[in-house]
């Protein structure tokens, strides 16, 4: 694959709790000068982003932030809220976590409403969602539960994981998921991505996203 194409397959990610914004200022950077799809950054950062990468009117670097993250358990007003505040701020796209807690007790008119209402505020704004799973604390029944509402609400995107589990997002679950969604979801394929190899494996699998905090590592791998 050549380097200009798996770019922008790329969220250029930071999202660890003491991040500073010299780190998201190089975090942009590298974004404009690779040319990934977007930054993904804390919603503390996202006007920051948005002011460095919108400086440069030529740049299609989207700024994406995270809902709810990582545990997912905030009240769906909460998670509203955060959304409606990251699109005032400038972010392009907003990767949301469902509520495990509602998922592990069959809660599913409770994980029904409060996924249609993250997809509701952002698309009143215009805006991209992802819809965060966390395949490695799922089982087959539940990850087929949740994909069957997904699909009857159908978000932009189906997201793998937090990458905050410690647990790699597999080609198995990645191809799962394209089988389970078909051609009505694209899927974003997060957690432990940081070689040339695995990233490809992945979109070869289904992944339309790539999100990894090792984005320039992986353009370095790129053959071709």
């Amino acid at each position: 694959m050549k380097p200009k194409v798996l770019a922008t397959y790329i969220d250029h990610t930071l999202l660890k709790p003491d991040c500073s914004e010299s780190e998201i200022q190089q975090l942009c950077e590298e974004a404009m000068h690779y040319g990934f799809a977007s930054v993904c950054v804390p919603p503390f950062y996202v006007n920051k982003a948005t002011q460095l990468i919108r400086k440069d009117e030529s740049q299609s670097v989207r700024v994406t932030t995270v809902i709810g993250f990582p545990l997912g358990y905030s009240n769906t007003p909460a998670k509203v809220e955060e959304i409606k505040k990251a699109v005032d701020e400038g972010a392009d796209e907003v990767d949301a976590v469902i509520n495990f807690c509602a998922v592990k007790n069959k809660h599913w008119s409770y994980v029904e409403n409060d996924i249609d209402s993250m997809c509701t505020a952002a698309r009143l704004r215009g805006k991209k969602i992802k819809i965060i799973l966390e395949t490695a604390i799922l089982d087959q029944e539940e990850i087929v539960r949740l994909m069957g509402i997904l699909l009857a609400i159908q978000p932009d995107f189906v997201r793998t994981s937090t990458g905050f589990n410690g647990a790699d997002t597999s080609h198995e679950v990645v191809q799962q998921l394209r089988q389970l969604a078909g051609a009505k979801m694209q899927i974003k394929a997060s957690g432990d991505i940081h070689s040339f190899e695995r990233a490809l494996s992945l979109i070869e699998a289904g992944a339309n996203r790539i999100g990894t905090t090792a984005g320039v590592q992986l353009m370095r791998g790129t053959k071709g």
